[in-house]
């Protein structure tokens, strides 16, 4: 897995930060009793003791050690009874100088036993969703909201064929093995709906997305060319280090010198480095061809799969009902 290497070191760091508060807090509400409530600090003071005590009983010799061991523990419940006796009776609840960690299973340092704690997965995966530029998509665009029912006859039959196809790329996305797709369709169809949804469980799995459209992407690439970004910000870098890049709506950016050769180069960089992609368009095969080099088309055509999009607009299906 290769989640996004800056949202990890921001998330990390809020992890470490919050635990330590965490455990400021417990200090500050502590040392809160101990002045207000004397006899809890003194049942604290002698709960401290119980490690050395036990050091102690130890050097005393093996015979009758468990016993003696025991009689401690049975000391020490007896203070702790009486201590949230005491907190009760002053009105705090029994826990409230105890460490309150926002996840109890790892403490708020992201780990259990070595491993990622699924608090820390959690987070990760929502900052991968903004880095990634498919927060508000994967709102309402997911496979569980992605409905066959607006196909019919043969439409449904290829709908089903790419959903599926959709799902399979999702789950066995590996950051290792590339496979690049290409949705071709008139707008309306699912394209979107379909990608989003593929980036939700490949962020979910671990790694790196980047979801933009290709008028955003040039836009990008034209400021840094051109200077127009603030000194040392690099805007491109992810577009080539990525583990999948998601182009969206390929064709509607504007044709100029420039936009050619850098989608040549993004297309083929990556290809070589073997990452993965998926692109998006609105325009049929002849128009690609027609708008694009052939050293561009015939990367699109020879390393993607290619997914037609048919049936009529959703949008305007949807629309419709309405309206009856």
């Amino acid at each position: 897995m290769a989640y996004n290497a800056e949202n990890y070191k921001r998330i990390a760091a809020q992890f470490k930060d919050k635990s330590i508060r965490a455990q400021q807090a417990a200090d500050v509400r502590k040392a809160e009793l101990h002045e207000k409530l004397p006899q809890v600090a003194e049942i604290d003071r002698a709960l401290a003791t119980t490690g050395l005590r036990i050091m102690k009983e130890a050097l005393n010799g093996r015979d009758g050690l468990q016993e003696r061991v025991r009689r401690l523990e049975e000391g020490n419940k007896l203070l702790l009874e009486a201590r949230a006796e005491i907190l009760r009776a002053s009105g705090y609840p029994e826990d409230y100088s105890d460490v309150h960690y926002e996840c109890n299973e790892c403490m708020d340092t992201g780990f259990v036993s070595g491993k990622m704690c699924k608090c820390l997965r959690t987070a990760l995966n929502y900052a991968g969703y903004e880095s990634s530029g498919v927060l508000k998509l994967i709102e309402k665009q997911n496979f569980q909201t992605f409905d066959l029912k607006y196909y019919e006859g043969n439409e449904r039959k290829n709908m089903e064929r790419i959903f599926h196809r959709a799902l399979t790329y999702a789950a066995n996305f590996d950051g290792k093995s590339m496979q690049n797709l290409l949705f071709v369709g008139t707008t309306g169809l699912g394209k979107t709906h379909l990608s989003s949804s593929i980036a939700k469980i490949v962020i979910d799995n671990g790694y790196d997305v980047l979801y933009e459209s290709a008028q955003q992407i040039f836009a990008d690439f034209e400021a840094e060319r051109f200077g127009r970004v603030p000194y040392g910000e690099n805007r491109t870098s992810r577009y080539f280090e990525c583990d999948l890049l998601i182009i969206d709506d390929l064709g509607t950016e504007m044709q100029t010198q420039f936009t050619v050769p850098c989608l040549y180069n993004l297309i083929n960089t990556r290809l070589i480095s073997e990452k993965s992609m998926i692109i998006s368009t609105n325009i049929r095969k002849e128009e690609l061809l027609a708008k694009y080099s052939d050293r561009i088309t015939s990367r699109l055509f020879g390393e993607f799969e290619i997914c037609v999009f048919t049936g009529k607009d959703i949008r305007s299906q949807k629309l419709m009902k309405k309206i009856k």
